[in-house]
């Protein structure tokens, strides 16, 4: 999909739109579930993210600029995790929205199994999913207890 249409360019929310109407997206549980059951969850939020609110025990963490060489199972950057074609991956943003620009990615590279997470991490989190801190959000929250302990 080029984002154009034979009327001229579109917007990102159309384009978005247009991009979500090839898969269907998954909920924290659903994801979670498909998780236990061998699909491959891939976090592609920036670092300050992830250090602030912490990590997703299991996921895969690849920069969402690496993403198609470490997930494409022919390329010779890939992850050990990327097995083939045929895998279920789950896609994790910060809210799910660069994860669904992903997705339509990696469908172009013939994962066509690949889907993400409606609400991103954010949703993941607020559902009580399991989350793991980093060691940063760890001495945030203490500091942030301890000052308004005082």
């Amino acid at each position: 999909m080029s984002g154009e249409s034979a009327g001229g360019p579109v917007g990102i929310d159309e384009f978005l739109e247009r991009v979500r109407k090839d898969f269907e997206r998954i909920g924290p549980d659903e994801a979670a579930a498909e998780a236990s059951e061998g699909a491959l969850l891939v976090d592609i939020r920036y670092a300050a993210l992830r250090e602030r609110d912490g990590l997703i025990p299991g996921a895969l963490v690849v920069e969402r600029n690496e993403l198609e060489w470490r997930l494409d199972p022919w390329g010779s950057h890939r992850a050990e995790q990327a097995v083939g074609h045929d895998l279920r991956i789950v896609i994790v943003c910060n809210e799910g929205y660069a994860s669904s620009l992903a997705v339509a990615s990696l469908h172009r590279l013939g994962l066509t199994r690949a889907t993400d997470l409606v609400g991103g991490f954010q949703a993941w989190r607020a559902a009580g999913l399991p989350v793991t801190a980093t060691a940063t959000a760890t001495a945030t929250a203490t500091a942030t207890a301890t000052a308004t302990a005082e």
